[in-house]
């Protein structure tokens, strides 16, 4: 990395702008180190949905519309949080922002200490709300800052690189998760009780949940101080004096347009798949297995795409982004198509493997989407930020279409279309800005 300690207080290149003459922080590397943690950290608390969905399912006798409201009220977020957060970071700076995007995660952690002993699904969905909240902030973060530690040539691999830290936490927490969440279900149904005796059930079961999360609020205690401490390492942060609305003009470029609708609809895909993959492998033509069994197997979906973003980190170096981007898009349509047209582990392996072709999605558009934004790249990562509200949408039509149609491999057919807009913007977007 360039080291500009000589001019370290000048006007910074912001990130994704291409400019010829880049200067980055001359601490670039604990810095890339401080973001790939952040990375870790709201990937794997994201990933818990796919293991609290299941749950929630049960002791609250839900269809798969009720269900999908964790998703939809989490990534809700999104969509409210996305442009106050982007103004919070240009306010206070990414760093701060980071505190704060940590401390309210942490506030939504302790909301499922209430929500808990209420046994109340509505308290959950606001606690879910608040930690998705916390996480806005976090990515508005992230995204842009990752993309300012280095040179604009190598952005897509770099950023491909940190979300690989996004999937080891997507593929860690969810093992742990499973069996500090799944693993306490009783033998007996909420189906079979009433009264006392299902409050009591679920009152009981739901303490599983505050447990791992109030360890995951002392966790997020922690890191907030760490961070504290390095508040002032970033020099030479700019951002764009704007209104808070000014971030929507960005939509008026096709190339950042179509960016935007894309990250909704890879998010409501991704999403959406992971939160029907245990209710999926638990069918008798699939696997069969039981709720913990299938709940361990989340770790093949999150972990082939912690391992296809090293190694697409290296190949996004060498190759088109956007032909890349294509190629796996029509991977995953492929995979669905297989997956709900076979048996057993075949069946069930495709749609695990759905994980690999998801896995530079998210960084190859977004970065896609931003080249050349400037000094607006706050900016753009807002509205990317409130296209992220597809994970609300997508997951919760699938829901829908799957107690229609009484059939997940019917549901899936609608990830499968998101797919195909995706190959098509892959297509476009195959040259540089």
């Amino acid at each position: 990395m360039v080291n500009i300690s000589a001019a370290r207080d000048e006007a910074t290149v912001s990130p994704l702008d291409g400019a010829a003459t880049e200067q980055v922080p001359e601490n670039a590397g604990q810095l890339s180190t401080f973001v790939f943690a952040l990375f870790f950290i709201f990937g794997g608390i994201t990933s818990l949905n796919d293991v609290i969905l299941p749950k929630l399912k049960e002791l609250f006798t839900l269809n798969y519309t009720q269900a999908m409201l964790v998703q939809f009220c989490f990534f809700t977020a999104y969509l409210v949080i996305g442009i106050p957060g982007a103004q919070l970071v240009k306010k206070i700076g990414y760093m701060r922002g980071a505190i704060a995007g940590l401390l309210i995660m942490m506030v939504g952690c302790l909301l499922f200490i209430p929500a808990s002993q209420t046994a109340t699904y509505g308290l959950f969905l606001l606690a879910l709300f608040v930690l998705g909240s916390g996480i806005v902030v976090v990515q508005v973060v992230s995204n842009p800052l990752i993309s300012l530690l280095g040179p604009s040539r190598t952005v897509h691999s770099r950023l491909t690189f940190a979300q690989a830290f996004n999937s080891l936490g997507t593929t860690v927490f969810p093992i742990v998760g499973s069996a500090l969440i799944l693993g306490s279900l009783a033998g007996l149904s909420a189906s079979q009780l009433s009264g006392d005796a299902l409050e009591a059930y679920r009152t009981a079961e739901t303490r599983a949940i505050v447990n791992t999360y109030l360890g995951l609020a002392v966790a997020l205690a922690v890191i907030a101080a760490a961070v504290f401490l390095f508040r002032n390492r970033l020099k030479g942060e700019q951002h764009e004096a704007s209104s808070p609305l000014a971030g929507f003009s960005l939509l008026r470029r096709s190339r950042f347009g179509l960016g935007a609708l894309c990250i909704f609809l890879y998010v409501g895909a991704e999403v959406a798949i992971g939160s029907l993959i245990v209710n999926y492998l638990m069918q008798s033509h699939v696997l069969g297995l039981t709720e913990r069994g299938a709940g361990d197997m989340i770790f093949y979906y999150w972990g082939g795409a912690m391992i296809g973003r090293f190694i697409g980190s290296y190949f996004l170096r060498i190759m088109s982004p956007g032909k890349i981007l294509a190629t796996v898009a029509c991977g995953a349509i492929a995979l669905i198509l297989v997956s709900t047209n076979t048996q057993g582990a075949v069946s069930a392996y495709s749609l695990l493997a759905i994980g690999l072709m998801n896995s530079i999605m998210f960084p190859t558009i977004f970065s896609l989407a931003c080249e050349k934004l400037g000094a607006r790249a706050a900016d753009g990562s807002g509205i990317i930020n409130i296209a992220i509200f597809g994970g609300a949408v997508v997951p919760l039509l699938t829901g829908m279409l799957a107690d229609v149609s009484g059939s997940l491999g019917i549901a899936l057919l609608l990830p499968a279309l998101c797919y195909a807009v995706i190959a098509g913007y892959g297509i476009y977007a195959r040259r540089p800005a």
